[in-house]
């Protein structure tokens, strides 16, 4: 009986030392992921955890200079937002064109969608090019992902 008790302190152990690992990897901490929406698996037979995600963004996707443009345009877009407004399958940043171009937003979505894969796209051009939007929108789940990611309160 004091084998069985060992054997179990023993397993939980591990257990508790993947569920630890895979905790800091989703949390980002590996490779330069940022993981959201996290579910995690822990396999007792096998005494280890998977993490799995819908969403990630793969930030080694981009080259040193894609990152460094990329990073400039987002403090850019995340400043001169005007609206933010709620969409059935994500969000819409409303920007006045005189503060961003269509252009800026096409770089920045080519960027976007190397390291992001899962977003789907859409800019819009509106109000005889007095409102120049972009549309973030995607699988069941992305709302949460973008209003963390782009800093929205709900």
């Amino acid at each position: 009986m004091r084998n069985g008790k060992e054997r179990v302190v023993k397993v939980s152990k591990k257990s508790a030392a993947g569920v630890a690992l895979a905790l800091w990897i989703g949390s980002g901490a590996a490779m330069g992921l940022r993981a959201q929406s996290s579910a995690i698996a822990v396999q007792p037979e096998r005494q280890g955890a998977t993490v799995q995600s819908k969403f990630y963004c793969n930030i080694k996707a981009l080259t040193a200079a894609e990152r460094a443009r990329h990073k400039q345009l987002s403090e850019k877009l995340m400043a001169a937002r005007k609206e933010i407004a709620e969409t059935e399958k994500g969000y819409e940043f409303q920007y006045s064109p005189a503060d961003v171009s269509v252009a800026e937003l096409a770089d920045w979505v080519a960027a976007e969608s190397k390291c992001c894969p899962f977003f789907d796209f859409h800019i819009d051009l509106e109000r005889e090019g007095k409102l120049v939007c972009l549309r973030l929108t995607g699988e069941e789940g992305i709302k949460a992902f973008i209003r963390a990611e782009f800093k929205i309160e709900k």
